[in-house]
């Protein structure tokens, strides 16, 4: 088991939120808050706020990104096998949808295949209540540690 899955299990979902901030502080502009950390998915959801908004008064595309690297990041890392270590090498990404409301991003990783190693693109959608505002493929590059 992985030691963010450890920490996951042992603080919970909201205090697991609050400590993702201070392993990676940029996620913290977010203020993300975990609903589900298990291996091959992650779920996070974060409130539409001022400091997320862009010129439009709707989510940012960036803070769009962010949700998406941090839930296809930590699934990635409780999905991996012991001895492995993984980086994002890069994203493609589509705005499907002006992005007006709370966000809720989820990383679907179980039809991957996490014990090869090179680069696994790992799948993220987000919501903004059933509709979808981005679609996004994450290229991890996954290697022996």
């Amino acid at each position: 088991m992985s030691q963010m899955m450890q920490m996951y299990q042992q603080a919970g979902a909201a205090q697991f939120s609050g400590m993702i901030g201070q392993v990676a502080p940029y996620f913290a502009t977010i203020a993300p808050q975990f609903v589900e950390l298990r291996p091959g998915h992650a779920e996070i959801t974060f409130a539409k706020r001022r400091e997320v908004l862009n010129h439009i008064g709707t989510v940012h595309a960036i803070a769009l990104c962010n949700a998406a690297e941090l839930v296809a990041g930590t699934m990635t890392d409780v999905s991996i096998p012991k001895g492995r270590r993984w980086i994002p090498r890069g994203m493609t990404v589509e705005y499907l949808a002006k992005a007006d409301g709370d966000i809720r991003a989820v990383a679907d990783g179980a039809a991957l295949d996490w014990s090869q190693l090179g680069d696994v693109k790992v799948p993220v959608m987000a919501y903004v209540g059933d509709k979808a505002v981005l679609r996004a493929e994450i290229t991890m590059y996954v290697s022996e540690a």
